[in-house]
């Protein structure tokens, strides 16, 4: 019989977290610190994860890390095993890039990239870990989706098939451990000020602009949310034991949207993008918002019929 709801004990216990040499990955190795956690961090930058190393006093191993490298993370696991003066609290498999193509003109070279870090990366991490967690009965597998893991996105098709595949693995992951004490969690971030988009493999954007710059801009503008703050929503909800981990509000509604509207929503989204493009200074009014949301009527019949068909 399912065991249910897993809350995950975090305070105290030992945290792995790749990609903590920026963004989210370093905010959840300095939150998890100051509660007393002794953190393992990796990165492919050395340079970023020298300076994550730099801000945390508590016990730490710092390792630089090709998530891509298989060998390389479960020999990594290995000297965590060993080093680790706590209880495995939770792997945090974090790092990912994204990439800017159309699917006519993706090269397989920048596809086999992503896949390796955003997919293969993820499931590396989880294999390396997963029988020290299984020992112990307890603790958490935290898998980094996207809300790009709940909705396609033009020019984003590798972005989206490394999310989807990566919310498949660990929602499957989690009926695998349904008699444990472990649990698998897929957190979905929306628009978190990270360096993602600045070091992407960018060739063009989903409006047929050619400028990353200008891409970065209109990122910033709606990525409006801290990697502080993200890390502190996914931390609560590790330890309140929820499966899956929406970051942010633009998340929420982005997955409830796909859920209303699944053939629809990127017409409503792109009815929306005006305003979300705004400056934080003149951000758009609840009631703008809301007309916004209002999916068209053109297909509403047919986005009814599809949630009938599907439940």
């Amino acid at each position: 019989m399912s065991r249910g709801r897993k809350p995950v004990q975090l305070d105290g216990r030992t945290a792995v977290i790749t990609g903590a040499g920026s963004g989210m990955g370093r905010a959840l190795a300095q939150l998890l610190s100051n509660r007393g956690c002794p953190v393992v961090i990796s990165d492919v930058n050395e340079d970023g994860l020298n300076a994550t190393e730099a801000s945390i006093d508590g016990p730490i191993l710092a390792r630089r890390l090709d998530v891509r490298d298989r060998d390389a993370q479960f020999e990594l696991a290995n000297e965590v095993r060993e080093w680790s003066p706590a209880p495995l609290g939770a792997v945090f498999n974090n790092a990912g890039v994204t990439l800017s193509q159309t699917v006519a003109d993706v090269t397989p070279e920048d596809f086999e990239w992503i896949v390796d870090i955003n997919f293969w990366g993820v499931v590396h991490g989880t294999q390396a870990y997963l029988p020290w967690l299984l020992e112990q009965d307890s603790g958490a597998v935290v898998n980094t989706s996207s809300v790009f893991g709940l909705i396609g996105w033009p020019t984003q098709a590798t972005y989206n098939a490394t999310k989807f595949a990566v919310r498949g693995f660990t929602e499957s992951l989690r009926h695998e451990l349904r008699e444990t004490g472990v649990t698998a969690v897929s957190v979905h971030p929306g628009g978190v000020a990270t360096s993602i988009v600045r070091n992407a493999r960018f060739h063009v954007d989903d409006r047929g602009g050619t400028s990353q710059e200008t891409l970065q801009r209109d990122f910033e503008r709606v990525a409006r949310l801290s990697p502080d703050r993200a890390a502190q929503i996914i931390v609560k909800g590790v330890e309140r034991g929820n499966e899956r981990i929406r970051v942010g509000a633009d998340a929420v509604v982005t997955d409830v949207l796909q859920r209303i509207a699944p053939r629809r929503y990127f017409d409503v989204v792109k009815r929306l993008e005006p305003l979300l493009r705004r400056p934080a200074e003149s951000a758009p009014a609840e009631a703008d918002v809301s007309a916004a949301l209002t999916p068209p009527a053109t297909g509403a019949a047919d986005d009814a019929r599809e949630r009938s068909t599907a439940a």
